[in-house]
């Protein structure tokens, strides 16, 4: 099945297309529509739909312009146009870009369906050409995938200076010229050993990254894949790497046998300094090996809101385990302190009293190190008392060690997987207040809590479960539901009354929510 977007500033064109196509019996689902393309954008980073069809004309952005940012950011995008007769110029704009259809208006239902298996084939070949384990074991292993490889790997790992590196890169075809740098280490995990379901999704990448101007790429090991990401700003390479991270969540979780941990790296304005920022993704990357579903973390982001839990450079080994430690370490972790006990059999109590006081000075470091309080995060391990408990057998204090370790580790991943409660109530209240506005998007939603729309995208949907685009219909769909249940409005009034900019696309996604259309959805309450 492959998901299909609509973008046209004519209702009726949307219209049209939505009702005739047979969505149910065909090998297309309806991903969404939208009326320009600067709201469409903010929609389609979320849906990430496989085909995009789009009027070229249309106010705010048009479709040139939208085409232009998706191959950008979503390349994997199949893209058709929809153009009038007196726009030829746009149509070799359009060609220019690699759109993959031209359709002139009029159109009758049976060209743009028959448009859509056009590009559903091409898709349908290049998927077949990914099943091909054997060629790809060849690409992949190839001299000269080989020998960028091993190259791209001495950049990130080696110190060298920039000239060595730029004239080796030349050598061989790469280009490492920019302005700004950040390093995303993406780390596959698959659920089973099938190796071809990996290779499929490996070579997917690779594929997908390579019609991407601003990365080089390359896996340094079978399941680590590492992108340069090349940027003209700062800005521009922070929005970006989200965008790319996200890119690659998409790809993988394609194949429902894996998921994906992106760290991204910060950013680096020498190619010399690359081997800092992989090593920012890196030391990211371990202390979230454990995690058990595809997510996305920036090593700024960690910094900004954890006080820095990079830049714990003690000299104390427990702390450093416990950055990183998983949960099945910690009782390797208890079997080493309670080791030093062994040694000193006769002075139990006095080894046992200074053993759990290191132990308690680690987490409260570390807790410090995250931002927190150890008296607010476990006020007990302070208590004199709590010690004296805990010293009476060699049972007592491995069991108290491993409950204060069990906490503190609880601590950790809250701030590193709830680091942004206030921007998402603040984002959920800014929705509230103004979920009937239509233009209210992931743009302005994020606008309002500071954050650009990739970055704000990837955080929401990672701290909530569900995207942006489906908390904003579930919002708006809830309020629909109450004006139905309590007034005697029209439906079309509703509409508008809850941020839908048409009528019919309203009904359209209540019933594809509710299950009922709006009119059965009042005479059910009304028959309660």
């Amino acid at each position: 099945m492959y998901s299909v977007f609509i973008v046209d500033d004519e209702h009726i064109v949307l219209e049209g297309l939505r009702k005739k196509i047979d969505w149910e019996n065909s090998r297309f689902t309806f991903a969404g529509e939208a009326t320009d393309g600067e709201l469409a954008l903010s929609m389609i980073h979320e849906v990430k739909p496989d085909i995009l069809i789009t009027d070229i004309k249309m106010p705010f952005m048009d479709g040139l312009e939208l085409a232009r940012v998706l191959k950008k950011i979503q390349p994997w995008i199949r893209i058709i146009i929809l153009s009038g007769h007196d726009e030829f110029d746009y149509a070799k704009q359009a060609i220019s870009i690699g759109v993959e259809d031209y359709i002139l208006k009029p159109f009758t239902h049976d060209e743009i369906f028959a448009s859509l298996n056009k590009v559903a084939e091409r898709l349908d070949k290049e998927r077949q050409q990914i099943q091909d384990i054997s060629r790809l074991k060849e690409e992949l292993e190839s001299n000269s995938v080989m020998a960028k490889n091993l190259f791209l790997t001495e950049v990130v790992l080696e110190k060298s200076d920039a000239v060595t590196l730029m004239q080796k890169a030349q050598s061989l075809g790469i280009d490492l010229i920019a302005r700004f740098y950040k390093v995303i280490v993406s780390d596959l995990r698959q659920n089973s050993s099938d190796t071809n379901s990996i290779a499929k999704t490996r070579a997917r990448l690779v594929s997908m990254m390579n019609a991407r101007d601003a990365t080089v790429s390359f896996f340094i090991s079978p399941e680590r894949f590492v992108i340069i990401l090349k940027g003209n700003s700062d800005k521009e390479t922070e929005e970006d790497s989200y965008s790319v991270a996200e890119a690659v969540e998409h790809i993988v979780t394609q194949n429902l046998d894996c998921n994906v941990i992106s760290a991204i790296g910060k950013t680096v304005e020498h190619l010399s300094q690359l081997g800092d920022s992989y090593s920012d993704a890196n030391s990211l990357s371990s202390m979230t090996r454990f995690w058990n579903k595809s997510r996305i973390v920036s090593s700024d982001d960690v910094n900004k809101t954890s006080g820095g839990i990079l830049s714990l450079r003690e000299n104390d080994p427990l702390v450093d385990k416990l950055k990183y430690a998983g949960r099945n370490e910690i009782d390797a972790i208890v079997s080493q302190q309670m080791d030093m006990l062994k040694n000193n059999p006769q002075t139990f109590g006095v080894v046992s009293s200074y053993l759990l006081v290191d132990v308690i000075m680690a987490v409260s470091k570390l807790i410090e190190e995250l931002g927190g309080d150890v008296k607010q995060v476990m006020p007990e391990v302070v208590r004199r008392e709590f010690v004296d408990k805990a010293v009476v057998s060699e049972e007592m204090l491995a069991s108290e060690i491993k409950r204060v370790l069990d906490k503190v580790l609880d601590f950790r991943d809250s701030k590193m997987q709830g680091r942004y409660g206030d921007v998402i109530l603040k984002a959920k209240v800014y929705i509230e207040q103004n979920f009937a506005s239509q233009d209210t998007c992931l743009n302005s939603v994020a606008e309002a809590v500071h954050l650009s729309p990739n970055h704000f995208s990837t955080i929401f949907s990672q701290e909530c479960g569900i995207t942006f685009i489906e908390f904003l219909t579930d919002v708006r769909i809830e309020n629909a539901k109450k004006l139905l249940r309590e007034t005697n409005m029209k439906g079309s009034d509703i509409a508008y009354e809850c941020g839908f900019n048409d009528p019919h696309y309203f009904s359209f996604i209540f019933k594809k929510n509710t299950g009922m259309s709006p009119r059965e959805y009042k005479n059910s309450c009304c028959l309660l």
